[in-house]
């Protein structure tokens, strides 16, 4: 079956719980299926080796599970505007998919958390987007049809679902951004599913 990559770095689980929320989206859409999958830390110590399998949460990202996938969201917690060392380290490995064109026509969508509710969602979720582009991929975003976008006090914004995590990252996600997470899903999951079958 088709599946939508649900690719994400989490530091304190926020963004692992809008990646969960996402896939629900998906997982709604009959005929594909969510694939969680999560990138190890980067260190600053050279001769460290992550576990070959997460201890906790969704297994490591290979490229073929990029390479295979009909669509991608792509998350990360903010770091000053823009997305974590650990994912961008992924995103700067995979040249040889974008020289294959591997991902070129598959809808894209991006999400991301931070502890401030100012503290740099939209430049995250812009600047995250570029690779996408480079890859050639159709990126998505959330339109205003989505009434929560007009109403949420937390996160959300029309380039993409965000949370705010509060200052010790500790907020539950509130309802409009589950709500939100889960239309970016069907939305990929449609989507993907319209450009693999064309019309007649």
């Amino acid at each position: 079956m088709s599946y939508i990559l649900v690719l994400y770095y989490s530091r304190h689980g926020a963004t692992a719980e809008l990646a969960w929320q996402i896939a629900r989206g998906i997982e709604s859409v009959q005929g594909i299926e969510a694939r969680l999958r999560t990138v190890p830390a980067v260190s600053a110590v050279c001769e460290a080796v992550a576990p070959e399998v997460p201890p906790t949460g969704a297994p490591y990202v290979t490229h073929e599970d990029l390479r295979h996938c009909a669509g991608l969201a792509l998350g990360s917690p903010t770091r000053f505007g823009n997305m974590a060392a650990a994912l961008k380290y992924f995103l700067d490995g995979t040249s040889s998919l974008w020289l294959n064109g591997a991902l070129a026509g598959k809808p894209a969508g991006v999400f991301t958390s931070s502890s401030s509710l100012h503290g740099g969602q939209e430049t995250t979720l812009l600047t995250m987007m570029v690779p996408l582009l480079h890859h050639g991929m159709v990126v998505l975003g959330l339109p205003y049809s989505e009434g929560d976008l007009l109403h949420t006090r937390g996160g959300g914004t029309p380039y993409g679902p965000t949370h705010f995590a509060g200052p010790e990252n500790n907020l539950s996600l509130t309802d409009e951004e589950r709500r939100l997470c889960q239309a970016l899903g069907r939305r990929l999951a449609r989507t993907a599913l319209a450009l693999a079958c064309p019309p007649d």
